[in-house]
């Protein structure tokens, strides 16, 4: 850190700085957090930094990095880089490599000096530099702990928040604390910064500290010790006036306590400024044109001052305490005054000096590597559109080639506003404008702004001329488009996708015609329309094979695999998976064959190979350096086996791991099935409801396109309806979609076997339910031959026309590992009921207190009330219990638990992490977490649902504010 301090005492903070000392010593207990201290500017928000990392230095390693002052174009990773060389610096480098592995390829594109060579971008990926980043840093954490300090975090660029989201998000283990700074009243609402400050919030995944305005004893302590004086009432009084509690305005107006004060704050900043003489105000003006500190040789070739006279003209400014010498360089010792200083020159001054700070950028370049988002900036501040524009596209491509798409997209909005200024753009950037607008349509499409790059590429459409275009530029333009399209989930893909085909076949170039093919093959295949795309895919697989590209090959398997399982050709599905597999070439072609396949497996029904086959993909993700981030749309494949398995809590921790925020809206949109379908599982109904209703209108529309998606719509709407107890809409929705004529997918046979679950259920209650069972049955014997030959088939029969033969049949197959396992509880339920109407009550007793410990291990809060529900109705005993009225009669009595454990048991059952329940109680994590291993074994339960009903603790209601995730 800077090794400038203010000679005074911090004043008026130590209840702030006390809140980062408790939080840092959390995290030396390997609990990784993030802290954001924030304020209005001048308020101290850097100074408490200096102060506590001071402090901690003995103790941890501690990285500091800014954000730069570039305007709306920013530098991309801009304060990471510094933060990873200092790390880099403290493990050595061949530490580094050994840890992160195949990643350092990745962190090269960062860190040059890690690498032999320069990083071949085609080998690596986005995915890789952010699983390289965060294994550095949790290496780093095993040796000492890390405070990795952010400093101005209001002038992030997109690239280095997205990180921060996902490292918050990722870096689970470890002694880090990650401490950011922010002006206030710099973030814009809406803007990047905001939307990140807002959303790691609402999601804990920081703690925010703000810095409030000092009193006015607070005032008159730091004006007394600045100097060396008392301050008497009336200067205070004024002081108060015009500094309004903000210490760096304190600081500013200190000496002034004896004589009149300055009219404004912008007259307080540039006070120490104008009693500078000539040659030190030519100095700071000269810095205050560099958004970072300024080396020597840079000032000396700017400031034009002799260089006897130079030497003591940054010493009357260090001495008038604007200039601060940092080691080698020199900066402002606050932002506020190198923003008074700079917007204090005349526009001519202003143009002049970035035009030189430009100028000296471009002489670097021999022999070295340039900032050239800096170029960009100076040069567009020097008001030299043709230079700026150069620069612009530069920086756009120089931040895209290292993954930082966001702040691709920034140049390349920057390059699209100047583009208008400069005379024959085209022949001065060396592209044309359709170009730079297909170019930047990709990289806000991987930065995430799906809307942003419709919209661009749907304007160099717009550009062209259908008649004179290359077919080949014609052709990827409208592959763009309905690519853009389909990740927003909005209809007009396939038509994009097929005039694209009819340009591609003209090209003659295989790769290109071969990717459109497998592009326009997936989409009718997620459309349903599963003939077509068995059609296109072979098409693709015949051109790819005379181009003998075989990811091309294997993609066009992976459709034929998927679309045959559709149509209930489970045999020649499997063989196309095979082939798929052993053509893949690419880790991408492989991991898509991984991602289909397990999906494929478990809508089968085939429950543990689909967990394997997810397993094995997150494994390759893993070697990859991909497993934080590509790797977790395969936790989201093999967490719908595993809910289907029965093991939630599982299911709960992968879903709390979903690193992909920024990830496109279907993805996001698969992921929030299965959180809906963990709540109601859970009894949370409202809290589904509350979810299921945000994501309804983004799943109705992409269900118009996307067929699986409208099926996933109806088991939400299914899994809510019946955690609130409404199985007759829940039954409503099944027979709703029975009656639409769009094609049938795999999804159906799930919903069907819930179905004759809820028919069961209203059955007993006394409904007629002959003509819903009787659809479900011929819906259920309409699919083909080797879907019928499964385990569910006697389910679904014994559900639907209950005898004891048939029931005891579908006990049996609701055993096998391919059966969903809530039906090992809904079959003997059944079957009890049978026994009880036929006067069995001791088998009936014996069926529900199998069902009963099944619902109760599973966590499932609605089948755990049926089953008791109904024992309680009957009068019968579970467990040899008498009457027993819920599952709590047959564990021991809750009352062994200590008034601690009593604690950590009611916020179990609000839901709460130990991670949260360590930060409500002041405990350590690893405090919590044998308290909740005590908890269980005093219980004689193996979960924590199983403990809170268990214990007879209220279970909040899901719309309780207290109600968190569980994790």
């Amino acid at each position: 850190m800077s090794s400038f301090a203010p000679s005074s005492a911090m004043v008026g903070r130590e209840a702030e700085i006390g809140v980062v000392r408790r939080l840092f010593e959390g995290a030396t207990e390997g609990v990784p957090v993030g802290v954001l201290v924030d304020g209005e500017a001048g308020i101290g928000k850097s100074r408490l930094l200096r102060e506590f990392a001071t402090e901690v230095a003995v103790r941890a390693d501690v990285h500091v990095g800014w954000c730069l002052d570039l305007g709306a174009a920013r530098t991309a990773y801009g304060p990471l880089t510094a933060i990873l060389r200092s790390i880099v610096g403290h493990l050595g480098a061949e530490r580094v490599r050994e840890a992160v592995g195949v990643g350092a390829e990745a962190l090269g594109m960062l860190l040059p000096e890690l690498v032999d060579e320069p990083t071949d971008r085609a080998r690596t990926s986005p995915d890789r530099l952010r699983d390289a980043i965060a294994t550095l840093i949790e290496t780093a954490a095993e040796a000492a702990p890390q405070v990795l300090v952010i400093e101005d975090l209001h002038w992030a660029d997109e690239s280095t928040l997205a990180l921060l989201s996902f490292l918050l998000r990722t870096v689970a283990r470890g002694r880090v604390l990650l401490l950011l700074s922010c002006r206030s009243d710099d973030v814009r609402r809406g803007d990047a910064v905001s939307r990140f400050i807002v959303e790691a919030t609402r999601s804990r995944l920081i703690e925010r500290v703000t810095l409030p305005r000092l009193d006015g004893d607070a005032v008159r302590a730091l004006a007394e010790q600045l100097t060396g004086r008392s301050v008497s009432d009336g200067a205070l009084a004024r002081m108060q006036e015009r500094a309004e509690g903000v210490p760096f305005f304190v600081e500013e107006l200190a000496d002034c306590t004896t004589g009149p004060l300055p009219d404004g704050l912008r007259d307080v900043l540039l006070t120490r400024f104008d009693r500078l003489g000539d040659d030190a105000q030519r100095v700071v003006q000269v810095a205050s044109g560099s958004e970072r500190p300024i080396s020597h040789p840079l000032l000396v070739a700017l400031a034009e001052v002799p260089e006897d006279r130079l030497d003591e003209a940054i010493r009357e400014a260090a001495r008038g305490g604007i200039l601060v010498i940092d080691s080698d360089l020199y900066r402002f010792r606050h932002a506020l005054l190198r923003e008074a200083v700079h917007d204090d020159l005349l526009p001519g001054e202003r143009s002049r000096l970035h035009r030189a700070y430009a100028e000296a950028l471009e002489a670097q370049r021999v022999g070295n590597d340039v900032d050239t988002a800096s170029l960009a900036h100076h040069w567009h501040l020097a008001q030299d559109e043709p230079r700026a524009l150069v620069a612009a596209i530069e920086a756009m491509r120089d931040a895209k080639g290292r993954f930082a798409f966001a702040a691709a997209a920034r140049f390349g909005e920057l390059a699209l506003e100047i583009w208008p200024s400069v005379p024959d753009a085209a022949g001065v950037a060396g592209l044309s404008h359709v170009d730079l607008l297909q170019t930047l349509g990709s990289v806000l499409r991987n930065a995430g702004d799906g809307e942003r790059a419709l919209a661009v590429i749907s304007a160099a459409l717009d550009e062209i001329d259908p008649a004179t275009v290359t077919p080949r530029l014609h052709a990827r333009l409208l592959r763009d488009k309905a690519q853009y399209l389909a990740n927003l989930g909005r209809p007009g893909a396939i038509p994009l996708t097929e005039q694209s085909l009819e340009l591609a076949a003209r090209v003659g170039d295989a790769g290109l015609h071969a990717t459109v093919l497998n592009q326009l093959a997936s989409r009718y295949m997620v459309a349903g329309r599963l003939h077509d795309a068995l059609r296109v895919a072979g098409e693709a697989q015949e051109i790819a094979r005379r181009a003998g590209d075989h990811d091309q090959m294997s993609i066009a398997a992976n459709v034929h695999g998927v679309s045959l399982a559709h149509l209930g050709d489970v045999d020649g599905s499997i063989v196309e998976f095979d082939r798929a597999r052993d053509l893949a070439r690419s880790s991408n072609a492989d991991l898509r064959y991984r991602v289909n396949y397990s999906d494929a497996l478990t809508l089968l029904g085939r429950y543990n190979e689909a967990v394997l086959i997810a397993e094995e993909g997150l494994a390759l993700a893993r070697s990859l350096g991909v497993g934080r981030s590509s790797g977790s749309i395969m936790m989201q494949n093999m967490s719908v086996a595993l809910f289907e398995r029965g093991e939630i809590e599982r299911v709960d921790e992968m879903m709390s791991r979903d690193h992909r925020q920024g990830a496109l809206r279907v993805f996001r949109m698969y992921s929030s099935m299965t959180r809906v379908r963990a709540l109601a599982w859970r009894g949370r109904s409202t809290e589904a409801a509350d979810m299921l209703r945000e994501w309804r209108p983004a799943f109705l529309e992409t269900g118009q396109t996307e067929r699986q998606i409208w099926y996933d719509l109806i088991t939400m709407t299914v899994a809510v309806a019946e955690s609130a107890g409404d199985l007759r809409g829940a039954l409503a929705e099944i027979i709703a979609m029975l009656d639409d004529d769009g094609p049938v997918l795999l999804h159906q046979r799930r919903l069907l076997l819930q179905a004759a679950a809820i028919i069961a259920e209203l059955r007993a209650a006394g409904d007629d339910t002959a003509a819903p069972a009787a659809r479900v049955s011929d819906a259920w014997t309409a699919q083909p031959s080797q879907l019928l030959a499964d385990s569910w088939s006697p389910i679904v029969a014994g559900l639907l026309a209950p005898s004891d033969a048939a029931l005891q049949s579908a006990i049996e197959a609701a055993e096998g590992d391919d059966v969903p396992v809530v039906f090992r509880v809904i079959t003997r339920l059944e079957r009890a009921r049978l026994r009880v109407r036929e006067g069995d009550r001791a088998a009936a007793a014996a069926l529900l207190t199998e069902a009963a410990e099944i619902a109760r291990s599973l966590g499932h809060a609605r089948l755990t009330t049926t089953v008791t529900t109904f024992a309680r109705a009957a009068g019968l005993a579970l467990d040899g219990v008498p009457g027993a009225g819920s599952v709590a009669a047959s564990v021991p009595d809750s009352d062994a638990l200590t008034a601690r454990e009593r604690q950590v048991l009611e916020l179990l059952a609000e839901g709460l992490s130990n991670r949260q329940i360590g930060e409500r109680l002041f405990i350590s994590v690893k405090t919590v977490s044998v308290h909740v291993s005590a908890v269980l074994r005093k219980l004689g339960v193996s979960t924590r649902t199983e403990a809170a009903i268990a214990a007879g603790v209220r279970v909040p209601a899901p719309g309780d504010s207290r109600v968190g995730v569980i994790r």
